[in-house]
């Protein structure tokens, strides 16, 4: 059961921590709003418990079926060059030190980008396909792996977006600008890679 709990929460770990367009959109909505980014945070986290649910309880063959990447593959690209715009356009947005309120229907908006991002994202799938194979051929025990996988994604989405926000005076409006820069440049980055590896 530990060692189980352990595993989850190394494997939670190594679905939230890297940078990707997740981490980026968190970071992004952290210098304006605590409680927004931690919301894409939730979006990101339920998507990623639906298909580790859905891969170990009804199997992997949907999602191995090469028309449902390639599908998967061209809603997530759309989205993620969507996602570059915006953040590339709102680059010169004032940045706002006090604490901006978020209303439930800003919190609700976030909530979904987080969770269709990560849906649609080929390479989610192909993470949590590798994750449920290797507790269907251990011992490990999938109730007590949730629990740790929830553990380790909920501490890393409520305590990295608290940092940015807190160390948000740091950001001038020069430095949000190259911030915003770089992460369009992210978006894009991934956007390309997902179309390059699902259809060239």
């Amino acid at each position: 059961m530990i060692s189980s709990i352990f595993s989850g929460i190394t494997l939670g770990f190594g679905a939230a921590v890297p940078l990707g367009p997740i981490n980026v959109i968190i970071m992004t909505n952290a210098l304006r709003s605590y409680k927004s980014a931690v919301a894409v945070g939730l979006g990101a986290m339920s998507a990623d418990l639906i298909y580790f649910i859905s891969l170990y309880f009804l199997g992997s063959a949907f999602a191995k079926n090469p028309t449902v990447a390639k599908l998967l593959a061209l809603f997530g690209s759309s989205f993620l060059l969507y996602l570059a715009w915006l953040i590339f356009k709102g680059r010169n947005t004032p940045i706002i030190i006090e604490n901006q309120k978020s209303s439930f229907k800003d919190l609700a908006k976030n909530y979904l980008k987080g969770l269709s991002l990560t849906l649609l994202n080929p390479y989610t799938v192909a993470f949590w396909l590798s994750i449920t194979s290797l507790i269907t051929t251990t011992n490990l025990n999938p109730i007590a792996t949730i629990f740790g996988i929830i553990a380790a994604i909920s501490s890393w989405i409520t305590i990295m977006p608290l940092i940015v926000h807190k160390t948000k005076h740091l950001f001038t409006q020069k430095v949000n600008w190259y911030f915003s820069l770089f992460s369009a440049s992210i978006m894009l980055f991934f956007a390309i890679t997902i179309v390059l590896d699902n259809f060239i």
